[in-house]
């Protein structure tokens, strides 16, 4: 049995995996964003061994979901499940003054990584739409371009990809794999998607649980179980570390080499 953490289970394909992994006998700790969300959650999977509540839109509060799930691990795998969509109109900022999409796809995972203790597996999300990012080192946030809401995510999609590999490169101790679950039919995915719902979770529930030896392979961008080729700045060593150094200098949190 794996001790296991599913960021943004709430719904959609996080909740699906949480869901199959307590099906298969784990235990699961889920996260919602707010109260009444974790209500919910906690109806509808009785089976999982805690459920912890944290905006990844603050980052006052990724610091206290961080501190929550230290308190309710150790665990041996964490999945950055936890996104927003590129759907909105106009750009948007938090309180920390950062992008929302940036904020919640890219910094809270790198945020929650540099503040918790070391599993043995991480799994960070992606989309396919990664291939159409573009890391604008000057303007990560959007504040010169013009407002592209698809843009904006695809490029956090590509972060995802890249921190995925810096952590991999910097933590070979830890299987640290990016996962693109596919068009997958819920909220976000929308009525149209390609992808049944199982089918978006379980190359992540293979990730966590399976001691097959290409589950247990490091620094990976997959989808349903097979090894892609990803974008190719996400390969590129300089773009890796000067994405760490941005988010460092963002969350005054450092990720150090083993």
């Amino acid at each position: 049995m794996s001790s296991v953490f599913v960021t943004g289970s709430a719904q959609g394909i996080g909740h699906e995996t949480a869901r199959a992994l307590i099906d298969a006998g784990h235990r699961v700790v889920v996260h919602a964003r707010d109260d009444r969300r974790a209500a919910e959650l906690r109806a509808s999977l009785p089976g999982a061994a805690a459920v912890l509540t944290g905006d990844l839109a603050s980052l006052d509060s990724t610091r206290a979901l961080a501190s929550a799930a230290a308190q309710a691990g150790p665990f041996d795998v964490v999945i950055h499940n936890a996104g927003v969509g590129g759907g909105a109109s106009e750009r948007v900022t938090t309180a920390d003054g950062l992008e929302h999409i940036f904020q919640v796809n890219v910094v809270a995972p790198y945020l929650l990584t540099a503040l918790s203790p070391r599993p043995a597996r991480l799994v960070l999300l992606t989309s396919g739409l990664e291939s159409a990012g573009r890391l604008d080192f000057g303007d990560l946030m959007f504040e010169k371009r013009a407002w592209d809401g698809m843009q904006a995510y695809s490029d956090s999609k590509l972060m995802d990809v890249a921190l995925a590999f810096a952590l991999a490169r910097r933590w070979p101790d830890v299987v640290v794999n990016a996962v693109d679950p596919g068009w997958v039919r819920t909220r976000m995915g929308g009525p149209n998607a390609t992808d049944a719902l199982p089918d978006g979770a379980e190359t992540q529930v293979w990730l966590a649980s399976s001691d097959e030896p290409d589950a247990l392979v490091t620094g990976r961008y997959l989808k349903h179980r097979v090894s892609l080729r990803a974008n190719p700045a996400a390969y590129d060593l300089d773009v890796q570390d000067r994405l760490l150094d941005v988010l460092a200098g963002i969350t005054g949190e450092t990720i150090h080499h083993s």
